[in-house]
């Protein structure tokens, strides 16, 4: 089974780059083959361009704070306070529930005209924003639904980590007067390092292929669509609504998967030198 499912996979990518090759509309059974041409459209295509920045900006933004929330947070209901098991049952909600749901929700609550965000900002006296619909705010608002429901999956990932540091550290810890802050960052964080690493990478992964929040959330017929869109949100205007650009689609993709690729393989190499440098 395992080997059909490789064999599948392989089968896919392979179809997919061979494609990108190609003027395929999805439709017809005829592939010609025009060599690059869709490659060398995409250094002219301004809406690519303007995705894979927005895609750049989704990843240096918000994982750092993934990671930054998700180990402050494992880091509190680590600590033995009252309803600490409530805390986590509230904190792991987002991760269970689907991104379609997540994301007509995050859309009612950043409602220009009934949200929740704006409602509180004019009882503070503030004018309503259009998060969703003025391109100033529309991929910050993007930002926060990510960070909001990948926070709490990572949470518990931390916290596990957590909990298996031997206590022997912080024992000794204390007896030499060491405060809370010292012990966090010279004995928690540094003992969290490999899991820091995976959860960067998994995470990176994760909004590199943003789609769901950006199709759900923003109205595509609005300018903000355009300036919020991911490369894998391009990838399906490309691959689906426009039916005849299929090939230019696949490009998109292959494209996409090259770029996380080499991320991967950074992040890969700064976790071994990392780890050298720390012996």
């Amino acid at each position: 089974r395992l080997n059909c499912t490789a064999a599948t996979l392989l089968t896919g990518i392979g179809f997919t780059v061979a494609t990108s090759f190609t003027d395929w509309d999805g439709i017809s059974s005829e592939m010609d083959f025009i060599g690059l041409k869709n490659y060398q459209d995409l250094l002219k295509d301004d809406p690519f361009w303007l995705a894979l920045q927005n895609t750049v900006f989704y990843a240096v933004v918000g994982v750092p704070l993934v990671i930054i929330f998700s180990i402050f947070l494992a880091h509190q209901i680590n600590k033995k306070i009252r309803g600490r098991t409530i805390y986590r049952t509230l904190l792991f909600i987002p991760a269970i529930t689907i991104p379609a749901a997540i994301g007509i929700l995050w859309r009612w609550i950043l409602n220009y005209q009934y949200g929740i965000f704006n409602w509180i900002l004019e009882k503070l006296g503030f004018s309503r924003i259009s998060w969703l619909g003025d391109v100033k705010y529309v991929r910050w608002a993007i930002i926060l639904v990510v960070v909001w429901s990948m926070v709490s999956y990572y949470v518990i990932i931390m916290l596990a980590a957590m909990q298996g540091i031997d206590s022997s550290y912080y024992e000794a810890a204390r007896l030499d007067g060491a405060s809370s802050r010292q012990v966090f960052f010279k004995i928690t964080l540094p003992m969290l390092t490999p899991m820091i690493f995976f959860s960067v990478i998994m995470v990176t992964i994760g909004i590199l292929q943003i789609f769901d929040f950006i199709y759900l959330m923003v109205d595509r017929q609005t300018l903000s669509y355009t300036y919020s869109m991911s490369l894998v949100t391009y990838f399906y205007e490309c691959a689906f609504n426009k039916s005849s650009m299929r090939g230019y689609g696949a490009a998109i993709s292959v494209v996409l998967a090259a770029i996380i690729m080499v991320i991967t393989m950074i992040q890969m190499v700064g976790k071994k030198y990392w780890v050298r440098s720390g012996e």
